[in-house]
């Protein structure tokens, strides 16, 4: 009787230590963890605003001490950073239809309704950079089949695009045009005058 229990102990203790390293394993690989530690990793600290598309493996994150944000794909294994300064605006996409949108140097056009999302509610960053102007975040799609978080995906947007025209609300990080920068820099050295050679001179074979 006594062999028959230790049995079933240690049965019962390897399916809890099996049950366990599962949970473990799952947690660490979710989606949105490994997004954000893959943003941490470029940001150089724990994103201080976040906002991750679940189900599609993308997220982005900003470091407003580093006046950094960086996007992320592939469920945080590819990442591209940007300065602040060159997010120049964000638009929240229904449907194929721009519902709101914030420009940098232009006013907030609003959300003027947060119903409706039948196919899509997407949030789209744009950026100064030519090889990578933009970046969609699908935070709703009609797969997702709920037709309440198309709601709440919208006001999700909507609330990024206050963040972001809170954002353009702040001084832009001052940088050293090219000039500056040059002048900062000390001049090299001038090298010494080569010694005179009075023998050379002299020479009435030294040709010029």
């Amino acid at each position: 009787m006594d062999e028959m229990a230790r049995l079933v102990l240690l049965i019962v203790v390897a399916g809890l230590g099996l049950t366990a390293a599962g949970g473990a394993a799952a947690w660490s690989m979710d989606e949105s963890r490994r997004i954000r530690r893959g943003l941490r990793k470029v940001l150089g600290e724990a994103p201080h605003a976040l906002l991750v598309a679940n189900g599609r493996g993308r997220g982005v994150g900003f470091n407003f001490t580093k006046n950094l944000l960086a996007v992320a794909w592939d469920a945080g294994a590819w990442c591209l950073i940007y300065g602040v300064d060159e997010l120049i605006g964000a638009e929240l996409v229904v449907d194929g239809q721009v519902a709101g949108r914030v420009h940098r140097g232009e006013p907030r056009r609003a959300v003027d309704s947060l119903t409706g999302g039948e196919r899509l509610v997407r949030l789209r960053l744009v950026f100064s950079d030519p090889a990578n102007p933009d970046f969609d975040l699908d935070l709703w799609i009609a797969a997702d089949q709920r037709k309440r978080m198309a709601t709440e995906a919208m006001e999700e947007g909507n609330r990024w695009l206050a963040r972001t025209e809170a954002l353009f609300r702040r001084p832009l990080p001052r940088r050293l045009s090219p000039v500056v920068a040059a002048a900062t820099t000390p001049a090299p050295p001038k090298p010494d005058p080569p010694p005179f050679d009075r023998d050379a001179e002299d020479d009435d074979s030294l040709t010029f």
